[in-house]
């Protein structure tokens, strides 16, 4: 077997199958390239998911990382370090907020909004003990927690993971009406993707987030904007909400915030929102660690400067206009999204998105599907023009045969 064969065949037998990845084993990494085991370069078009907007290697990321790493990684929160006051800080004047709590992966991020909201929804709103609801959208991908798949619509995501945490609402994404009637006097919140990334990339309608803060204005109810995908510069923007001029109650951030180099995440909201924790109520031994601190503090100050939403923006266009041009041949039937964001759907009389991706793979290009027909691109804010023109003519190449 090859190299490639056998690495494969010894993580199937030795791990669980929760994934399904395509069969490439990547061994090194730098900017928007991976190459494999092989000694084969890849375009890398989908960026971790949105972890790695900032590429890989990134060498203002990295150093920041060694000189972390040789000072001290680790304290947990039983003391207080150098970095951690900084990264708060920082943080919560990129977000427009005043505090953070910080974690580590983005599911850990959300599971922190929940327990905040309806902390909040028992202490400050008055809302009667155990009766606090929250409402999300159909179609969402929060994450893969127990309680997270209680309000998933995906039944992959769900099935034979029973019993269901109660206390959710699901309504039908992008339908203000819907929302508005599910709302009681017990809804402590709304929890949305202001951009559905694992649903195919769903933009909603305009004027939807818009509504949403109106009403969760008018009821007294959190507005919690999950951006862990869409946020930190990927639609061109430092937040996909900002295209829309609305600032939720709440951001639910991750991916992106640890630079590819380590997983960080945080919920950032106002002091009279997060400041219903008290000691021992919730917390993480890693969550806002040193190392995660110092790797976070460079990813803000990356951001600050307004150069990666800006070049997401500029590139972000061309790839519209581009892919754009795909829709009505009879190959693409639809694109959608925003900034290096796009969800393709592809006929599928040419085949299905996990085809596409492999056919894909084989002229170096990484992508992957989601939801049948529909492959979701969305490279690296680093990737130059050239590259991501080239990619995209394999995309029209894979589409010819």
């Amino acid at each position: 077997m090859s190299t490639t064969e056998t690495a494969i065949a010894s993580a199937e037998a030795h791990s669980a199958h929760n994934y399904h990845p395509l069969p490439v084993v990547v061994a090194t990494a730098d900017g928007a390239w991976m190459t494999d085991v092989e000694g084969r370069r890849y375009l890398d078009m989908l960026a971790g998911y949105s972890a790695l907007n900032f590429g890989h290697g990134n060498r203002r990321l990295l150093d920041a990382a060694r000189a972390q790493l040789e000072r001290v990684t680790l304290t947990s929160r039983a003391f207080h370090h150098d970095r951690f006051a900084d990264f708060c800080t920082r943080l919560a004047e990129l977000c427009g907020m005043e505090m953070v709590l910080p974690m580590n992966t983005g599911a850990e991020a959300v599971e922190t909004a929940v327990k905040t909201a309806r902390k909040w929804g028992y202490r400050v709103k008055g809302v009667p003990d155990g009766m606090a609801k929250i409402i999300v959208a159909s179609d969402n991908f929060h994450g893969r927690t127990t309680t997270i798949v209680s309000f998933s619509t995906d039944h992959e995501a769900r099935a034979d993971f029973g019993p269901y945490t109660p206390g959710f609402e699901i309504v039908p994404y992008g339908d203000l009406t819907a929302l508005r009637e599910a709302m009681t006097e017990n809804t402590v919140a709304v929890l949305l993707e202001p951009i559905q990334g694992e649903a195919g990339v769903l933009v909603p309608p305009p004027g939807y987030l818009p509504g949403v803060r109106e009403l969760t204005r008018e009821r007294n109810v959190l507005f919690i904007a999950d951006e862990i995908q869409s946020g930190l510069g990927r639609t061109g923007k430092t937040f996909a909400c900002e295209h829309e001029g609305v600032v939720p109650d709440m951001y639910v951030l991750g991916k992106a915030l640890g630079g590819g180099v380590v997983p960080v995440s945080a919920v950032v909201s106002s002091a009279a929102v997060l400041g219903v924790f008290r000691p021992g109520e919730h917390g993480s031994t890693f969550g806002g660690n040193p190392l995660a601190c110092a790797i976070a503090l460079e990813v803000v100050a990356m951001l600050r400067t307004g150069e990666y939403q800006q070049r997401a923006a500029e590139l972000g266009e061309h790839l519209h206009q581009e892919l754009g041009l795909l829709v009505g041949g009879g190959a693409v039937e639809a694109v959608r999204g925003r900034g290096l964001w796009a969800g393709v759907d592809i006929d599928p009389g040419r085949g299905t998105g996990r085809e596409i991706s492999e056919r894909l793979m084989e002229r170096r290009v990484l992508v992957k599907d989601t939801h049948g027909s529909t492959i979701r691109i969305a490279p690296p804010l680093v990737i130059s023009k050239e590259d991501l023109d080239w990619g995209l003519e394999q995309l029209r190449e894979v589409l010819r045969g």
